[in-house]
């Protein structure tokens, strides 16, 4: 096991670092700009760039190119949205998104504004969505900057943070512990798993809140089912097929 990761973990550490921060970057914004994050989430890319970090100084470097990665592929989002939404929401690739996702990002952004931007970060499929959503609603782009930004730097320092960290733990003890591997993978399963259950939990609180606004407004939310049965408004984590 090992063998096989210190091997991995070489082969990314091998990269020079301005190109796998820009390739970090790169990946990031296109994920929040032109829906690549449906395919390959940028978490992925960004924490695997995470285990080349050698020094402060690269850390630092891929924390602010995530960020500004995230930041300029929102910008691009919210521009697609302003000046082209509904063709893009026409075509082949906004039919393959599925009208119910388009839906549930437009009511979901009516009802909580600016929090749906911060929140939608964190959430499957929405994160790709709400900025072209934003850019077709009144919103002006300086509230939607707003809201978003710290958004992206949370998310940004945390990726980041446990890349590097289980990469250079794993290198400190590979030589002394025969299971050091097993460790790192767990370290990286063991974010992972965080992450999806925080992003349950955000969703499942959303969707509440839907619910009662919906309640005091005196009708159904869009994406729930009538008796006791209800289906998130804000889980929207398939994408429809042909």
């Amino acid at each position: 096991m090992n063998d096989a990761l210190t091997w991995v973990l070489d082969v990314v550490n091998g990269v020079d670092p301005v190109v796998r921060t820009l390739i970090a970057a790169i990946g990031i914004l296109l994920e929040t700009s032109i829906l690549v994050g449906l395919v390959v989430p940028g978490d992925t890319v960004v924490i695997v760039a995470a285990t080349g970090v050698g020094s402060p100084v690269e850390y630092w470097a891929l924390v602010a190119a995530a960020i500004v990665g995230s930041l300029c592929g929102e910008s691009i989002g919210f521009a697609l949205g302003r000046f082209f939404g509904p063709r893009i929401r026409a075509s082949r690739l906004g039919r393959r998104i599925g009208e119910s996702n388009w839906e549930r990002a437009e009511t979901y952004l009516a009802r909580r504004g600016g929090v749906a931007v911060f929140v939608s970060r964190f959430l499957p499929v929405l994160h790709s969505l709400i900025p072209l959503t934003v850019g077709m609603s009144p919103m002006s782009y300086r509230r939607f900057i707003g809201w978003t930004a710290p958004a992206c730097v949370i998310w940004a320092f945390a990726y980041v943070s446990v890349g590097s960290a289980a990469a250079g733990g794993y290198r400190e003890v590979a030589d002394r512990l025969h299971y050091a591997g097993y460790l790192f993978v767990g370290v990286i399963v063991g974010f992972l798993v965080i992450v999806i259950v925080v992003k349950k939990l955000l969703s499942r609180s959303e969707a509440r809140h839907m619910r009662r606004s919906a309640a005091s407004d005196g009708h159904r939310p869009e994406g729930t089912a009538l008796g006791d049965t209800v289906v998130d408004p804000v889980e929207t984590d398939t994408v429809e097929r042909d």
